[in-house]
């Protein structure tokens, strides 16, 4: 304020003195013409300067003034000083990302909100073969043309990630990653799993060949239990000690165990390995519900009351054999694992995404901290009692990958002493109209 009031002051000071001036003269409004003149030249010296010193030399020492103009320049220098030092940090920042990023192992690209290239490291120059004089600017699906990458990126839902082979070698598998920041703009990662994707896949094979191989001694064994059963059952079972009528029991349990263990790792291979999708037809779901109720209530035998309920009209777009699979698996493991008397529920309605199906029951429920793991093979959260019912630990593990290979998804709500609801939602993309409607 004060630096304002002493230019006040200077500028009536030059306009009173130029109009006493020219009072002598007749003439006092030339003198204070004369003095606003004056002060204006002052000004415009100043601006001049200051219009030189930002144009030409803007790092040097601000020019020498006082008053007014040198506050400013003195403003303007500290204020070109900050900016400096900001700047300089901000180069150093981004020349230590970059050199990191350079380091990694995995490829980084930089993409901007039109999803266009605009930086990406070295090994992402390895990976997906991008040239610096040729590929930057350009849209990243010019460069990466797989169907499912560009279904990937528009879909703009990025929770997981995409696996594919890399756009310039086959023989190398990369996982995908994208993530949004800024200003819609996106950062594209991309890792080498070729060794962990050869480990998966020779894990499906071995598994794949081991329940094939074990099928056929499996079968001669059955076969023969039955044999000897039979034999027994025609000629007394008095004939047998005790011990060896309770071991071939046992050993006909056993055996049927291992061939559901056996078909139940056959169907779960199958489907990690086939594409699936040949089979796809609308399904009519109120009879496959009822048709696995008669299922679920010959497992049950009266212990439990099995109900379908039918909200939803659609139908639903997929293979017969694995939603049936799905929906047994989830019914029969309700049916195992609630006490007598319970009620398991089968139900077909509408969702806010499209329909799902929900299989309910009010027996014991599950502890929370299972759920995440449910899906697991061979993950039991009752061991004793699982292997007492029968169960192989897989029914969930094959629910999971059919909705996966329906674009759908399990979710899980329970709790202790409060029943437990399995709900497989499905895309609308995935419902047809009712049959009545399609056929008219």
């Amino acid at each position: 304020m004060r630096l304002w009031s002493r230019e006040l002051w200077r500028l009536g000071l030059l306009a009173g003195l130029g109009a006493l001036a020219g009072w002598p003269l007749s003439a006092p409004g030339l003198g204070l013409a004369v003095g606003l003149a004056l002060c204006l030249l002052h000004h415009l010296r100043r601006l001049h300067a200051l219009h030189a010193w930002l144009t030409h030399n803007p790092q040097a020492e601000p020019p020498a003034a006082g008053g007014l103009w040198g506050e400013l320049f003195d403003r303007l220098y500290r204020y070109q000083k900050g900016q400096r030092l900001t700047q300089s940090r901000l180069r150093s920042t981004l020349k230590r990302i970059q050199e990191s990023s350079e380091a990694m192992r995995d490829s980084v690209v930089m993409l901007d909100r039109h999803g266009d290239l605009e930086w990406w490291n070295s090994a992402a120059a390895r990976m997906l073969g991008l040239q610096a004089a040729h590929d930057r600017g350009q849209h990243v699906t010019n460069l990466i043309r797989d169907p499912r990458f560009v279904a990937y990126f528009n879909a703009r839902d990025y929770r997981d990630p995409l696996t594919l082979p890399s756009p310039i070698d086959e023989r190398l598998i990369l996982q995908f990653q994208i993530t949004l920041y800024g200003d819609d703009e996106r950062l594209l990662m991309a890792r080498d799993i070729t060794r962990l994707h050869r480990l998966e896949q020779m894990r499906r094979d071995f598994v794949a060949n081991v329940s094939h191989e074990l099928r056929t001694p499996l079968t001669v064994l059955a076969g023969y239990l039955e044999t000897f059963s039979s034999y027994v059952a025609e000629n007394g079972a008095d004939r047998l000690p005790p011990r060896f009528a309770r071991g071939l029991s046992q050993m006909q349990e056993q055996t049927t165990r291992m061939q559901n263990l056996v078909n139940d790792l056959l169907l779960l291979s199958r489907l990690e390995i086939d594409q699936g999708g040949d089979d796809h037809t609308p399904l009519a779901m109120d009879a496959l519900l009822e048709s696995v109720r008669r299922d679920a209530e010959a497992l049950s035998a009266g212990r439990q009351r099995i109900t379908v309920e039918v909200e939803e009209a659609r139908r639903l777009i997929g293979s017969e054999q694995e939603i049936r699979s799905a929906i047994s698996n989830l019914a029969f493991n309700a049916v195992r694992y609630t006490p007598q008397g319970c009620q398991v529920t089968l139900r077909w309605k509408p969702h806010p995404q499209g329909a799902c199906v929900e299989v309910e029951d009010d027996g014991d429920g599950i502890d929370p901290v299972h759920i995440p793991r449910l899906t697991e093979r061979f993950y039991r959260v009752d061991k004793g009692r699982s292997a007492a019912t029968g169960g192989t630990g897989l029914g969930l593990a094959i629910v999971k990958h059919v909705l996966l290979r329906h674009d759908a998804r399990l979710e899980i709500e329970s709790r202790p002493g409060r029943g437990a609801r399995f709900r497989c939602v499905y895309p609308a993309a995935r419902l047809a109209a009712p049959e009545s409607v399609a056929s008219a």
